[in-house]
């Protein structure tokens, strides 16, 4: 997911970008435990994060019990997610627009930390995520809401085309270019079905409680204005191979 011109270059700020989501309202109070919420029960559980990072979710899931294993395409994100995370936990050097190295059925669970949103075709890496999972298993995935990326980034384009946008992004005062693809809810749910999943929840999350009182305004927009949408898909219990 990197180019020439280094959009989505995450090894070009991965410190940067790690200190400023370790703690803050979207993503330590908002997105994370939005994750931890719907994945449940996750002790014993082998769960693949796929788009790790610096791995501040894989080590939530691991403190839950769970069995977990981190893909990343950033090398400089994975360094870090190993600097948290020790040895223990196994990570690979992955593009979620590649074949992923492991056997089918190797999970239990696969949480996708909005990393899907920078794809812009969903369907190659949904079938290999379905691979992975086990008959039963759960796709849990974060992205941003089609109500923001329309409504907020551009409101021109026709909202049932899946579209490119990109914008500046600042970290600590370093500004990097973004691009991420949008795409209008029936895509996202047809993206899923089409690979083989049963749409189990869609979610709108409200922030958590405490942040009320530590982000009060940033409080007050989270919790009456959509940020980002979460889905849990299954695989059908009774499924083989890698197909629907």
């Amino acid at each position: 997911m990197q180019s020439a011109d280094r959009v989505n270059d995450y090894d070009s700020f991965a410190e940067a970008y790690s200190a400023e989501t370790e703690n803050s309202l979207v993503n330590a109070y908002y997105e994370r435990p939005a994750m931890l919420a719907l994945a449940g029960d996750v002790a014993g559980r082998r769960v693949l994060d796929a788009g790790c990072g610096s791995g501040t979710l894989s080590a939530a899931l691991c403190d839950r019990g769970a069995v977990v294993t981190g893909i990343d395409a950033s090398a400089g994100m994975l360094a870090l997610a190993r600097r948290r995370l020790g040895d223990d936990v196994a990570l690979h050097e992955v593009d979620l627009g590649d074949l992923l190295p492991f056997d089918d059925g190797a999970f239990d669970d696969v949480v996708a930390s909005l990393v899907l949103h920078y794809l812009e075709d969903w369907g190659p890496t949904l079938a290999e995520l379905r691979r992975v999972l086990r008959p039963g298993g759960r796709l849990i995935a974060s992205v941003s809401h089609p109500f923001t990326a329309y409504a907020h980034r551009d409101p021109r384009p026709d909202y049932h085309a899946t579209t490119s946008y990109t914008f500046d992004w600042a970290f600590n005062g370093q500004s990097v270019p973004m691009k991420l693809w949008r795409r209008p809810l029936h895509a996202m749910t047809d993206a899923f079905t089409g690979a083989g999943f049963h749409l189990a929840a869609i979610s709108e999350p409200q922030p958590h409680p405490a942040a009320r009182e530590l982000f009060p305004d940033g409080f007050q927009y989270l919790s009456t204005n959509p940020n980002f949408l979460f889905f849990v898909v299954e695989v059908p219990p009774s499924a083989t191979g890698s197909g629907s």
